[in-house]
């Protein structure tokens, strides 16, 4: 998937709105009360002083309308993600949008768990990483992978793997809107791996849909937390995939359902 070029306004626009205000204001208000007495300092003659202010107020007014500019893209970039995730209310409505909106929609997940999100894959080539999560003072590496047709294989789990080590990051977390290949989830055992299939992200958005806005005071992570080898593993009966403990989400009951659903349904 291509990705376009990072300006200085896409990475203003990642900070809070309130703070670009205030950066905004302190900055015009910094260049419009003191410039003039540095140039009262410097300038040789009357003209070159009126010259010098009169260039210092265009920047200060350029500076304030850029911070200004960025405040609102930040403002309505997460009225966006709030309602890309409040309309989320299936396993389709996952995919229904691009795969930058499946970016979004996976770092607003967690920032309403208390994650702070850097979003890289909006930006130039990021090696892999969609995300980084920082909280509690570690550091997640995340890959969004929004196929729902095509499983997501053990190649990409190793790649992610091989990054956690070079960025000296704590864990990795790939998020898939369909399932994972049984490779992949027998390669994860041991290691500070997490892989999210789609019915476990829709479980984490819904719990998160039903706290609202405001900041848990424990972390809701995906119900899927299967870590044994293989052959300790029950099997499915239908296509003998690795069975994982899952949850009803309208009685609340537990059962053994296969690893690889939707695709396969035993």
């Amino acid at each position: 998937m291509g990705r376009r070029r990072t300006h200085v306004i896409d990475v203003m626009a990642t900070w809070p709105w309130y703070i670009n205000v205030a950066a905004g204001a302190l900055g015009f208000a910094a260049l419009r009360m003191l410039a003039p007495q540095w140039h009262e300092r410097v300038a040789g003659t009357p003209t070159a002083l009126i010259a010098g202010i009169a260039a210092q107020a265009a920047v200060a007014w350029l500076w304030l309308g850029l911070c200004l500019l960025a405040a609102i893209v930040s403002w309505a970039g997460a009225s966006r993600r709030r309602r890309l995730l409040d309309t989320r209310t299936g396993l389709e409505s996952l995919s229904s949008n691009g795969w930058r909106d499946f970016e979004r929609l996976v770092g607003e997940a967690y920032r309403r768990q208390g994650y702070t999100v850097e979003e890289t894959g909006l930006g130039g080539a990021d090696g892999g990483i969609d995300l980084v999560l920082r909280r509690d003072g570690k550091r997640t590496l995340v890959q969004c992978k929004q196929w729902r047709r095509q499983q997501v294989g053990v190649s990409v789990v190793r790649e992610m793997y091989g990054l956690l080590a070079h960025h000296r990051a704590d864990a990795v977390l790939i998020v898939s809107s369909g399932a994972f290949t049984r490779d992949a989830q027998n390669f994860i055992v041991g290691k500070p791996i997490t892989l999210v299939a789609g019915e476990d992200l829709l479980g984490m958005i819904q719990k998160v849909q039903a706290r609202g806005t405001a900041m848990p005071a424990a972390r809701i992570e995906p119900e899927l937390r299967e870590s044994k080898p293989a052959s300790e593993r029950l099997t499915c009966k239908r296509c003998s995939a690795p069975t994982v403990e899952r949850r009803n989400r309208r009685t609340g009951d537990v059962f053994m359902g296969c690893s690889r659903f939707p695709a396969c349904r035993g």
